[in-house]
């Protein structure tokens, strides 16, 4: 049979073009590889069979996407690693993965398990820590260790060593998985920024930085409200303008780690640096972790004339000009 190209084509009638039947068969198979495509795109963005069930993941940190890829295709979350990489690529998302640790209750597709991960959504609630103020350094690594999982208390003791006072008292979030050498300098950062608040009050004050925030933790330990801070910085600073020792108790306590630690014999003979009956001047660290009202009042204590204070029975401060007064306060309000 032979077919003539320029017969013309009857309307309404089939054609039996031979090129009309080749075209035909074209779209079948560039619409079937597109169907072989798309399927095949669907199956290697879907969650893997064996994907895990409330499974923890852990990133470690300053990971590279290639090593997020290869972690979450080890441990089943994804069912290849080269997907994952050219996905994140070009999604531009492979530049805001953040480590740490990540929480899958159920199977998720490579999309959201990519999206997740370029959004810090880890699906684990913060860990809300407060540090309140006048806590030590061994109280924080404390509160930490009830905390945090995994929490290593000799490691944070051993960075804070040289910390004691800068440990800014706040309520702090972290998150499983945080590094933990982070969080002393974090706690630092903090003591910088909320003090910049008070930065005037500070920079007037004719002592230095690190006196007054060793002031500043006696006061924590010694004082109750802001105005009696201020009353009781304003003793002890006269204290030692005029060559007395401190005799703070609350040194005692730092050295036994013991809140509310009332001095032995044993203790007030002792050569230790902390005491504050035999040595004059400050202690030579901080004995707390203060907040702003205790440096403040550190930095800007009352004028006053009085040289002794005590914390009564009735829960107030008494103060007074001479020993002589003092005793008598003792014998008044301590019962």
């Amino acid at each position: 049979m032979q077919f003539d190209i320029n017969t013309p084509v009857v309307p309404g009638q089939p054609s039996h073009s031979p090129f009309t039947t080749i075209r035909r068969y074209e779209r079948w198979i560039i619409g079937g590889v597109l169907l072989l495509l798309i399927i095949l795109g669907l199956w290697l963005i879907s969650a893997p069979a064996n994907f895990p069930r409330n499974a923890l993941v852990t990133i470690p940190q300053d990971a590279s996407a290639h090593e997020f890829a290869a972690i979450l295709s080890e441990q089943h979350i994804i069912r290849h690693a080269l997907f994952f990489r050219v996905a994140a690529r070009v999604t531009l998302l492979d530049r805001h993965l953040d480590t740490g640790i990540y929480a899958f209750s159920k199977p998720e597709s490579l999309p959201v398990v990519l999206w997740r991960m370029s959004h810090a959504e880890h699906g684990i609630a913060a860990e809300k820590v407060t540090i309140t103020e006048g806590m030590t350094r061994y109280d924080i690594a404390d509160i930490l260790s009830k905390n945090l999982p995994g929490f290593d208390a000799k490691s944070f003791l051993a960075n804070s060593s040289t910390s004691e006072g800068y440990l800014f008292p706040e309520t702090y979030f972290f998150m499983p998985g945080d590094p933990q050498d982070a969080i002393v300098p974090r706690l630092r950062a903090q003591f910088a920024s909320s003090t910049a608040s008070i930065a005037p009050e500070l920079a007037s004050s004719k002592h230095t930085e690190h006196d007054i925030v060793i002031m500043a933790s006696i006061l924590e330990r010694e004082a109750k409200t802001p105005e009696d801070m201020r009353i009781v910085a304003g003793i002890l600073w006269n204290r030692i303008a005029n060559g007395m020792p401190l005799q703070v108790d609350a040194t005692f306590g730092y050295i036994h780690q013991q809140n509310g630690y009332t001095p032995t014999a044993a203790d007030l003979a002792s050569d230790s640096p902390y005491n504050t009956y035999r040595n004059r001047g400050l202690p030579p660290t901080a004995i707390s972790n203060p907040g702003l009202a205790a440096l403040t009042a550190a930095a800007q204590p009352a004028k006053t004339s009085y040289l002794y204070y005590l914390t009564g029975s009735d829960g107030k401060m008494h103060y007074a000009t001479t020993y002589e007064g003092h005793k008598k306060n003792v014998q008044l309000y301590l019962k």
